[in-house]
């Protein structure tokens, strides 16, 4: 049996089938797009300025010659029964917290194997949804998701670099097509045509605007009961509607990130972050966040005051609060 083989095999044993490989190098071939993007103003905070950092995987492991990708489903089910939501990635275990251990458990098999290995989950600048293509994971669709033949988009990504020479997998190209479902159905017109990807303005995600901390006036009407990031584009997407669902326990979602209960996102104490909300996918942005974010959907939807964000401790709350008041003139 292959080295290949065998770490395909151990993937699978812990319960992940959608495996790839590639060689380690340097991504010269994205330059041109990253720089361009730079040019057009359309990076945002969350993004790496520098461009030979997003290109360039031996900043990780110098002698690296194989980049494994690894795919971790984490849809449970397609149910969306309430105006207000959380995105479906949220709602579960924070990802970089499962992905980590599984990724860890793959990197001791390696090094048992007498290779070096190190993985990545997020933490990175490497641009993850390129190696995946190139690695035959998946491929990247028009609106600059990961799209796998047995997930869908429904997908948290995880690299592997390791000193292991292996064979590398055939890329998957774009396989959109004519469609543009997911152009039309973004509520911000952030996914445009042209070129894949170079277009769209992830400043302008609704997903983004949901967790950056100082949002404009302009966004109240937008975010439409959108707690923390947005699906739209992902739920009328048509490689999403045959899917398998997640066998991962840990992704699993809470009952309360699923029901939602605004009156308590309004009133969310420290207490109440802690125990519940920070251990999931949002919780990094911190409480403030997620209370704005419920402020504006209860004011949007009841077109009403709501008299316990008056009374806020947090400067932050009460200059949303009273903005919003403004803004629907209540």
């Amino acid at each position: 049996m292959s080295n290949k083989e065998k770490i395909i095999n151990f993937c699978k044993i812990n319960g992940l089938d959608a495996v790839g490989f590639s060689e380690c190098r340097i991504f010269h071939e994205l330059s041109p797009y990253f720089n361009k993007r730079k040019k057009q103003g359309l990076e945002n905070e969350f993004e790496e300025p520098i461009v030979d950092k997003r290109i360039n995987p031996f900043i990780y492991m110098l002698g690296g010659k194989t980049i494994i990708s690894i795919a971790f489903p984490y849809l449970y089910n397609l149910d969306k029964d309430q105006n207000t939501y959380f995105s479906k990635y949220t709602q579960s275990r924070d990802y970089h917290i499962v992905t980590t251990k599984y990724m860890e458990n793959i990197c001791k098999f390696i090094e048992g194997m007498g290779a070096k290995a190190i993985s990545l989950v997020d933490s990175n600048s490497l641009p993850e949804r390129y190696i995946a293509s190139m690695s035959g994971v998946g491929f990247i669709g028009k609106n600059n998701t990961l799209i796998t033949q047995k997930y869908g988009s429904y997908v948290f990504l995880g690299e592997i670099i390791t000193d292991l020479v292996i064979e590398p997998d055939a890329p998957i190209k774009n396989n959109c097509g004519n469609c543009n479902i997911c152009l039309e159905s973004c509520p911000t017109n952030s996914i445009v045509e042209g070129e894949l990807g170079i277009n769209n303005n992830a400043n302008t995600c609704l997903s983004y605007i949901t967790q950056k901390k100082d949002i404009d006036d302009c966004w109240f009407d937008k975010l439409n009961g959108r707690i923390f990031g947005c699906d739209t584009c992902q739920s009328g997407c048509p490689f999403n509607k045959e899917i398998k669902f997640s066998t991962i326990k840990e992704f699993r979602p809470y009952e309360y990130m699923e029901k939602i209960d605004l009156k308590v996102l309004m009133n969310i104490d420290n207490k109440l972050f802690k125990d519940k909300y920070k251990i999931t996918s949002c919780g990094w942005r911190g409480k403030n966040i997620i209370k704005r974010n419920a402020i504006i959907s209860a004011i949007y939807i009841e077109k009403s005051k709501i008299i316990s964000a008056k009374g806020d401790t947090s400067p932050y709350i009460r200059d949303y609060y009273y903005r919003l008041l403004k803004h629907f003139k209540l």
